[in-house]
């Protein structure tokens, strides 16, 4: 449970729930010395919403994120309560999914002297006139409470321009992070008239404006996105080379326009950087990964994501960054892991990596699997092997023999795994029977002229299907089987078509697991799925879909043991009816996402029957006897 409250859950949902059951106080007491740190409360914005804020005035600090504010009178009352009971103490502030006035934020900020972090992502209302924080007044009393702001976000904002960023700025002296992704800015020209952007515009964000800012506040800032903008070679040439700039965060996710070149001198000019995001900048090739190689010694984190040009060239030198944790190469086409090895395998200080990404990289092999699993050892955290098609049971076996610390396993799409490699076991090889006849033998293409069975194909058989006795045997084992990873929280199974209940009965068996998929395994049955609920009691988060022989009987079963799940997927379970939403709506009160898309037998009357029976349902997936699939935000 600490874990959980320290990754910043739905606290607001998971208090009001213990407040309702006292039985729970044992609870509380976790609850009260996880506030000592840093909690993030999460709630949208309602009427029940105003006590939860008063009860929040006893703590000495807290962060939170409010959705869909906007101008009604209940808006302004929310916020109204935060500054008057939370003023001080509030560190951190986000409000997705609003459209607040202007005049709400000015009459909230002034109480929040204490804020370190201020998110205003998509908050295109506060922009649009242009007017924002044009009186000095206003300006003023904004500067004396944003004084010793660290962290603004500013992404995808639209209506985002010189003076209005200037503004805001000018109230922030102390700012260390500063993201624009999606923003857009001009880093060339002004695109109504055709000509350089000058200081100052009214109508747009500019290369020169944002430049004057990063010469002055140069001393402070450390993290910059600028992700998904149009930033050309040019402009990050300039940047990068901005006297007195250390720069330790960087994010260009989605800047298509990058060369190997510019990133070669950003390397060479931010040499202090510890995290770069470079995905899918798709004209990059293996010449950025050189470059980083030998110019960032200090870097932790990289992404090249996306950057289908890469191959397994550089990666060997990469390797050689000992500091380096965390590491995406997903959808890089090229990548086979190869040179990963070598680099791993020298003898000299290397990377000791704890995140490793291979999404959608179809060369991944089990032998490459394998060794990596052997040379990462207790060092590896997280593993995403997410559609790598070519994988089978060895790499099960490699992965829970030589990564016992593993917190996150996604393995989906794996299509050749089987029973056998969950429960850590090597399939029993079929002898075929010799052929009675002793005369010549025909290859695969010789034609099937009636007189002889053609020789079957790998792919056409399946694997043997385990049986009871096989099942003693694991028991009495000691095999590495997927068992092995005790702390194992996120698990991810989708798609691998050949499991069946006789492996995920006896093997997703975690009191740490949080999040779970098993969608699309048609072979699994409710048999699993009650002993899912009964063996990982901790689940937030459960997927479902398409796993056809699941039916009410199940989830009866299966739901008094998950009062915790927040998110559940039961796209076209067709055995599924509305007699599972009514024991959804008994055991799973703090429920925010349901998915029953193409459920038939689910009415129109039974969905509304669930929003009126659980208080913290957010989102219903869900498709009516029309035919057109609807999301209903509730």
């Amino acid at each position: 449970m600490l874990r959980q409250l320290r990754d910043g859950l739905d606290l607001y949902n998971f208090l009001t729930v213990l407040e309702k059951n006292q039985e729970h106080c044992r609870d509380l007491f976790v609850i009260g010395h996880v506030e000592k740190k840093h909690a993030i409360f999460k709630f949208p914005a309602s009427e029940s919403s105003l006590g939860f804020i008063r009860g929040l005035a006893r703590r000495t600090c807290c962060g939170l994120v409010i959705s869909h504010l906007d101008g009604s009178s209940l808006s302004r009352q929310v916020l109204m309560e935060v500054g008057l009971y939370l003023g001080p103490q509030l560190e951190t502030l986000a409000m997705p999914c609003s459209s607040i006035t202007e005049t709400s934020l000015l009459d909230l900020l002034p109480h929040l002297t204490g804020l370190r972090k201020l998110d205003l992502n998509g908050l295109d209302s506060l922009f649009m006139s242009g007017a924002f924080l044009s009186c000095e007044e206003h300006r003023k009393q904004v500067h004396a409470s944003l004084k010793n702001l660290e962290e603004l976000n500013l992404s995808d904002l639209r209506y985002l321009s010189d003076l209005t960023f200037n503004r805001l700025i000018g109230c922030t002296p102390k700012l260390c992070s500063l993201a624009l992704a999606g923003c857009h800015i001009a880093f060339e020209f002004d695109p109504y008239r055709g000509c350089a952007v000058g200081l100052g515009s009214s109508a747009i964000l500019s290369l020169r404006n944002l430049y004057r800012f990063l010469q002055q506040q140069a001393f402070t800032l450390r993290s910059l996105d600028l992700s998904r903008t149009c930033i050309t070679p040019e402009s990050l040439r300039s940047m990068a080379q901005v006297p007195h700039l250390r720069l330790e965060v960087l994010s260009l996710r989605g800047c298509k326009e990058l060369t190997d070149y510019s990133i070669e001198l950003l390397c060479r000019h931010q040499s202090g950087l510890q995290s770069l995001d470079l995905s899918a900048c798709t004209e990059l090739t293996n010449r950025t990964v050189l470059a980083v190689a030998i110019g960032l010694k200090r870097l932790r984190s990289l992404s090249v994501a996306q950057d289908w040009r890469m191959t397994d060239k550089g990666l060997e030198n990469l390797m050689a960054l000992s500091g380096l944790e965390n590491l995406d190469l997903s959808e890089c086409l090229h990548v086979g892991g190869a040179d990963l090895v070598k680099g791993l395998s020298s003898p000299q200080p290397r990377a000791q990596l704890k995140s490793l990404s291979f999404r959608n990289c179809t060369y991944i092999r089990d032998e490459s699997v394998f060794s990596l699993a052997q040379l990462l050892g207790s060092s590896l955290q997280e593993l995403d092997l997410t559609s790598c098609i070519y994988l089978t049971d060895l790499s099960v076996l490699a992965i829970a023999s030589y990564l016992p610390n593993l917190l996150v396993l996604r393995l989906g799409w794996c299509k050749d795994i089987t029973d056998w490699g969950l429960l850590g076991m090597v399939e029993p090889s079929v002898q075929s029977k010799e052929m009675e006849d002793k005369g010549p033998s025909f290859t695969r293409t010789f034609g099937n002229m009636g007189f002889f069975q053609p020789p079957s194909m790998p792919f056409q058989g399946k694997p043997r299907l385990v049986t009871d006795e096989d099942l003693g045997a694991f028991r009495e084992q000691e095999g590495a089987s997927l068992l092995a990873l005790k702390g194992l929280q996120t698990l991810d199974l989708s798609g691998c078509t050949k499991l069946t209940d006789a492996s995920i009965t006896q093997v997703v068996r975690f009191p740490t697991l949080q999040r779970l998929s098993l969608s699309m395994l048609p072979e699994i049955s409710n048999e699993s799925l009650v002993s899912v609920a009964q063996h990982c009691c901790c689940l937030t988060s459960l997927v479902l879909s398409h796993c056809s022989q699941l039916s009410d009987e199940g989830m009866a079963c299966a739901l008094p043991y998950l009062p915790r799940l927040q998110h559940l997927y039961l796209a076209c379970c067709n055995s599924i009816t509305d007699r599972s939403l009514t024991l959804i709506s008994r055991y799973c009160k703090r429920l925010r996402t349901l998915d029953i898309s193409t459920c038939k037998d689910i009415t129109e009357t039974k969905v509304d029957f669930l929003q009126s029976h659980l208080p913290y349902l957010e989102k219903v997936h869900y498709r009516f006897e029309g035919g057109s699939d609807l999301i209903l935000t509730l």
